[in-house]
């Protein structure tokens, strides 16, 4: 029984890591272009996963995300794919920067991470829908914040000054750019994602302790 219950939790955790895989390399579905900067909608089912299967297949999903989001920025470079791969030359140095593994990487697998340990901590396993769908509401708000709080605030820490003057922004502007992003396209992200969690959570959650 043992032995079951961890193939098929592997196996389900396999699945959602395929959806974050789909959704990231879909044209338009999992990177939206705006004016200023990439509005993503990865860490959605990075977040469905985390409160379904829990914190560390939750890191696993992120982990997926951030790997994604290097490969794209790889393969399809963009003007400041260089805070995302470390393969994409830093303006005026002729080189890539392993700093670029922490900004892909960190914040996508704590979405995860802190997503899976908040509903955890709200929910107990019989809980009613009502109360999973707002634990699944706030645990997405969380992780949502988090990928876009540590995006942004690790693109101005490790890469304010070449990001700026990639986007052409004097540099003693770049923080109220950094928090119109927050602001605008963060909470965006956040409220797609509190709806669709809050919404599909708890039929979903049934079926996965139905099949366990």
């Amino acid at each position: 029984m043992k032995n079951q219950s961890e193939t098929r939790y592997l196996a389900q955790v396999a699945l959602m890591a395929a959806i974050v895989a789909l959704v990231a390399f879909v044209p338009f579905l999992g990177y939206i272009p705006l004016v200023v900067i990439k509005a993503t909608t990865v860490h959605i089912p990075v977040i469905i996963g985390a409160i379904l299967l829990g914190p560390k297949a939750g890191g696993i999903l992120g982990a997926v995300f951030g790997i994604t989001s290097i490969i794209k920025n790889t393969m399809e470079p963009s003007l400041v794919s260089f805070v995302f791969s470390p393969l994409i030359a830093v303006p005026g140095t002729g080189s890539g920067s392993f700093k670029a593994l922490i900004i892909a990487l960190v914040p996508r697998i704590l979405i995860g991470v802190v997503t899976g340990l908040i509903f955890r901590a709200l929910v107990h396993a019989e809980a009613g829908a009502a109360k999973v769908r707002i634990a699944a509401a706030i645990a997405a708000f969380a992780g949502s914040a988090v990928n876009t709080g540590l995006v942004m605030g690790g693109i101005y820490v490790l890469f304010g000054q070449e990001y700026a003057a990639a986007k052409q922004i004097a540099f003693e502007s770049f923080s109220k750019f950094i928090l119109t992003v927050v602001f605008t396209n963060g909470l965006a992200e956040a409220f797609v994602a509190v709806v669709i969690g809050a919404a599909i959570v708890p039929p979903l959650r049934r079926f996965f302790q139905s099949n366990q």
